[in-house]
């Protein structure tokens, strides 16, 4: 399975994005998480769909900013970013695994080579 992101750049704080993960294959059976990776850090959780629609936030700060949804007709995942702020600037990758239940990325089995995301003004 290969995993495309898309959908990032250069906004101002409060500005919004949204990104987009482009599946090879069907979605059909997996979990998808977005991670990011912000420079000097390490890869961390934001938030998962499962297969069924359920939602998994590995992160409390995402909550009321950041949300998922999936188009399994498309084979496409998308983040939706609201009031964005400098920390959010990174690498932001989606990942695919069978299930939400581990926010550890190096348990996820696919990933996508991420995109940039910066929030400067």
């Amino acid at each position: 399975l290969a995993l495309v992101e898309s959908g990032g750049g250069l906004v101002q704080p409060g500005e919004s994005l949204r990104l987009s993960c482009a599946a090879s294959g069907s979605l059909d059976y997996w979990a998808i998480g977005w991670f990011r990776q912000a420079p000097g850090k390490e890869r961390e959780g934001l938030l998962c769909i499962s297969s069924r629609g359920a939602r998994t936030y590995y992160a409390d700060f995402v909550k009321g900013r950041f949300t998922i949804s999936r188009d399994d007709a498309g084979n496409m995942v998308y983040l939706q970013m609201n009031n964005l702020k400098p920390e959010d600037t990174g690498v932001y990758y989606c990942g695919a695994d069978n299930f939400c239940g581990n926010s550890d990325w190096r348990k996820y089995e696919y990933w996508g080579q991420g995109t940039q995301v910066t929030v400067s003004s």
